[in-house]
């Protein structure tokens, strides 16, 4: 048992102002330690487990004689229930970094998870699509929460708005989400246990199959009816935007198919057009033959490098699908830049006599086994070029509505006349 020293009083204790440690009496060890410059402050002076220990209690007179008695005592029955004051000290301060380690809000949880698999994303606006969609739905309930604290809740509470109005969407941010959730686990943001995201046995349960609930919203196409009045208010338009749009729907092409090209993905002497299989849907190679149209805006055009863009934007980057967009806005026109490829279709079947799975080569959508779309790609190539040339006149034209139809048609048999397998609607005849 430590020995007691003499019980000082308020007023003694005031008058200690020799540097060094003064003991205090009643609790055995504690003394107001005196710093050379001048600072005072209470310590436990003890021994704990064997291990010497000198507890801090707080500084003079901040903490008053009488406060350091009872916090002196308060420290010692610890000790004599077993505990090291010390090391539980440590113990806490060390769960408390634990626990500011652990505070990552879900949106600082999103912004790291795009960074880290953003290399792996073959479309370099993937990480923008993430970042839009979980900021308009994901981030007003959980963004600024814990990325542990987000639950079922939660989940349910961000998707059941858009559920059955914008379904595809809805089902998109739900597995983002769930990615995401994912992330924090492993990284250990997050405890072990089922994803609250996750569709199969969980949200299953509480909201409707997507594939029953989305409604088909295809790409609004512009009436065959429009389309030569449209043509020929755009190429009256300046600008590269109407340049790329002119050229997207000559060719058939998707939107980034077209606003991507390239000088050198043209062979001016074949008129074929060689989109590369980084840059086509269905990541394989696709040959556009060129009709005349297409070759002479192409001849327009400024000279540039072979790595150059066709039709750059003002910064000499990428255009937009949005700078398309508005040529259609400014017409007040509901359709899209997509849409054209179903106006395309729609002329194919409607207007002319040439095979369904020649319209479907020239839109890209390869079906069957390598060896069947091998051969679309190569021996049909010249028979789509009469289909492109074609359809560059059908656009062009100044005629309008039932006559436009009709003179089409004619022109369809007309290339039958040229070639017997185009002609037709037979899949021998176009095979054969």
């Amino acid at each position: 048992m430590p020995r007691i020293a003499k019980e000082l009083g308020a007023l003694a204790v005031s008058r200690l102002s020799t540097p060094g440690r003064h003991t205090v009496g009643k609790v055995a060890g504690l003394a107001l330690q005196i710093t050379q410059t001048g600072a005072r402050s209470w310590v436990l002076r003890t021994i704990v487990g064997g291990r010497r220990r000198e507890i801090g209690l707080g500084s003079y007179p901040s903490v008053s004689l009488k406060e350091a008695h009872t916090r002196a005592q308060a420290k010692r029955d610890e000790i004599d229930a077993g505990v090291d004051p010390v090391l539980a000290r440590k113990e806490a301060a060390s769960r408390l970094r634990a626990d500011q380690a652990m505070e990552m809000t879900f949106a600082e949880a999103a912004r790291r998870f795009i960074k880290a698999k953003a290399p792996e994303w073959s479309n370099a606006k993937h990480a923008d699509q993430w970042t839009n969609t979980l900021t308009e739905y994901a981030y007003p309930v959980i963004g600024k929460m814990l990325v542990g604290h987000v639950s079922r809740t939660h989940v349910v509470e961000i998707l059941e708005p858009i559920w059955t109005t914008k379904t595809e969407t809805a089902s998109r941010v739900r597995g983002r989400i769930e990615s995401i959730l994912d992330w924090a686990r492993v990284k250990g943001f997050r405890e072990e246990g089922v994803n609250p995201a996750t569709w199969r046995g969980n949200l299953d349960k509480l909201l409707s199959a997507p594939k029953k609930t989305k409604k088909v919203r295809n790409h609004p196409a512009l009436p065959l009816e429009q389309m030569a009045g449209f043509m020929a208010t755009l190429r009256d338009a300046d600008g590269i935007g109407a340049r790329c749009l002119e050229f997207l729907i000559l060719t058939a092409a998707r939107s980034g198919e077209a606003r991507g090209a390239r000088r050198h993905e043209i062979d001016f002497d074949r008129k074929i057009w060689i989109v590369p299989a980084e840059r086509m849907k269905a990541k394989k190679e696709h040959r556009v033959p060129l009709s005349t149209a297409a070759i002479a805006l192409l001849k327009s055009l400024p000279k540039g490098e072979p790595d150059d863009l066709l039709f750059p934007s003002a910064r000499g980057s990428l255009l937009s699908d949005m700078t398309l967009l508005m040529h259609m806005r400014r017409h007040k026109l509901e359709a899209t830049p997509h849409g054209f490829r179903s106006t395309f279709r729609d002329w194919v079947g409607e207007c002319t006599n040439y095979p369904r799975e020649l319209a479907e080569v020239a839109l890209a959508h390869l079906k069957g086994d390598a060896t069947e779309a091998a051969y679309w790609r190569g021996d049909v190539l010249e028979k789509r070029r009469h289909l492109m040339n074609d359809w560059a006149k059908f656009v062009g034209s100044v005629e309008r509505g039932a006559g436009q139809r009709k003179s089409t048609r004619a022109r369809g048999q007309s290339a039958s006349n040229r070639s017997d397998t185009i002609g037709t609607r037979n899949d021998k005849d176009v095979f054969g």
